[in-house]
């Protein structure tokens, strides 16, 4: 059953909040801690596709106690943002590439895949209904949390006949509070975040709720992140918990570890690869040892290590610490790679560089 082309209604939201409530949370968004007045709905089924678009007050979903997600976790998610330029236009970063990412999960996740126009349709549909609480201040977005869940009451073990998607957008500030500062990472020696034929090239929350032991170990130890080995040989750096890593060698040439099928494909991850080759740096997608990030920071062999995702943007690693040591990058500081990719990428999403690549779509 094919979709049909989509066409999307609106229900306003008539006790939303006032410009003054707005204005508040605007000034002070902080991360995922308020939310928009509409969200975006759509349902699957075999029968009629995808249908259904459309863009109504935000509020709680009934769920029945059976619903499949509840119990088998079929479900995915995206992030993106949009970003208000100079001129009080809005634009989104890469949403087509969003969309992609989410028809490869949803394969993975035995889920339907939607379309790409319905993807960057609701996006638009709701950044629209939106666009007043898109902040205009430095560092400041409108965070997009498309996902899809299987939203059938049935407790067989199968993909669900019925499935729901949903956009719901949050106003944000810096994902990591005090400016660009080092954020330290704890080596997490005992868990790993995915394995080879699992779900981790995929953007499921299984991922992240497998992350959240090993995360609270990383806090006990005065670490901001955990970062992630191969399941295998226990070897191999991965990434972090939610982000990507990269590592910026003596000779200006920077490292990342090549897709494995257990490492996330994250758009921040590809637009750096471009800009850094832009900036006039080689760019080396392989793996990458434990011992080689410990070694090559001690020895000098790699001057800084940074990290990179939708809502941290890019982030300085500090230091390593795992137990019984610790290995100190650029002296704890941002190295200057890590500024000039940082802010050839930001520049590009507000609006104040232009955009070679054909990255930003205007959605208001």
């Amino acid at each position: 059953m094919t979709s049909t082309p989509f066409r999307c209604t609106v229900t306003p939201n008539t006790g939303g909040r006032t410009d003054a409530e707005r204005d508040a949370v605007l000034a002070d968004p902080g991360f995922g801690r308020h939310f928009t007045d509409h969200m975006f709905l759509a349902e699957w089924t075999p029968e009629t596709g995808w249908a259904d678009a459309r863009v109504v007050p935000y509020g709680p979903l009934s769920l029945d106690p059976a619903t499949a997600v509840l119990h088998y976790a079929q479900e995915i998610f995206e992030g993106l943002k949009a970003y208000r330029h100079a001129d009080d236009s809005v634009w989104c970063f890469r949403p087509e590439d969003n969309a992609e990412r989410m028809q490869r999960s949803a394969h993975r996740l035995a889920l339907p895949e939607l379309p790409t126009d319905w993807f960057t349709g609701s996006i638009e549909a709701l950044v629209a209904a939106d666009a007043a609480w898109v902040p205009s201040g430095e560092e400041t977005s409108l965070y997009l949390r498309p996902f899809m869940f299987a939203s059938e009451a049935f407790l067989g073990v199968r993909p669900s006949q019925h499935v729901t998607y949903s956009v719901i957008a949050s106003p944000a500030g810096a994902y990591f509070p005090g400016g660009l500062k080092p954020v330290d990472i704890w080596l997490s020696e005992e868990y790993s975040r995915a394995g080879a034929g699992g779900t981790g090239a995929a953007k499921c929350g299984g991922n992240y709720a497998s992350s959240l032991l090993p995360q609270q170990e990383a806090t006990r130890n005065g670490c901001q992140q955990v970062a992630f080995l191969d399941s295998v040989e226990h070897r191999w750096v991965e990434e972090l918990g939610g982000m990507n890593l990269y590592f910026v060698q003596a000779d200006g040439s920077i490292v990342t570890p090549e897709l494995s099928g257990s490492i996330l494909e994250g758009i921040t991850r590809s637009s750096i690869i471009t800009l850094a080759a832009d900036l006039g740096h080689d760019v080396v997608e392989r793996r990458v040892s434990i011992d080689e990030w410990r070694d090559g920071v001690a020895d000098g062999t790699i001057t800084e290590v940074f990290a990179c995702g939708t809502a941290a943007v890019v982030t300085p690693v500090g230091r390593l610490k795992w137990d019984g040591g610790e290995a100190v990058s650029a002296d704890g500081d941002a190295g200057k790679v890590t500024h000039e990719i940082r802010s050839a990428l930001v520049d590009i999403q507000y609006g104040r560089a232009e955009d070679r690549h054909g990255w930003m779509t205007r959605v208001a």
